[in-house]
């Protein structure tokens, strides 16, 4: 699980459970989500730092999150989680992501005219290596923290 969890003397967690009617929910989820990204974005700063970079996780660390037993509620919990980094992390303005994309979009429409090709071709090699190697290294951490 991530995150700290409240506990009572005999260290058991202490769970709450609330019910929210259809219409009810749709607000519920939205904040839940807004808070979620709201974190995951503050957190995203603790990457930069060799503490943060050592904490970097891959598929196995994905993997790791998830419960031993199945759990249904905990399955779209993580499965929503990963969705909302994904979708921010796409939007980061990394060329080779949608979000390199508006940027040189945002630089057509203020230059008014196209950056050069050879230019568009080298940022999108230079953002595909930087996110290859960014999946490597967040494996081999993985690999690493087994031995």
């Amino acid at each position: 699980m991530l995150g700290i969890q409240p506990y009572r003397a005999d260290r058991s967690l202490v769970f709450q459970t609330e019910t929210f009617s259809f219409l009810e929910s749709i607000p519920e989820g939205i904040k839940t989500g807004t808070e979620t990204l709201s974190n995951y974005v503050k957190s995203l700063a603790l990457l930069f730092s060799p503490a943060g970079a050592k904490q970097l996780g891959g598929f196995g660390s994905i993997g790791g999150m998830f419960p031993k037993e199945w759990d249904w509620q905990q399955f779209w919990l993580l499965t929503a989680f990963i969705s909302i980094i994904l979708a921010f992390m796409n939007l980061l303005p990394i060329p080779a992501l949608d979000g390199g994309h508006v940027l040189f979009l945002l630089y057509e429409m203020v230059r008014g005219k196209a950056p050069n090709q050879r230019f568009l071709e080298i940022a999108q090699t230079v953002g595909m290596l930087l996110l290859l190697g960014l999946i490597l290294y967040a494996n081999l951490n993985d690999v690493l923290k087994l031995f």
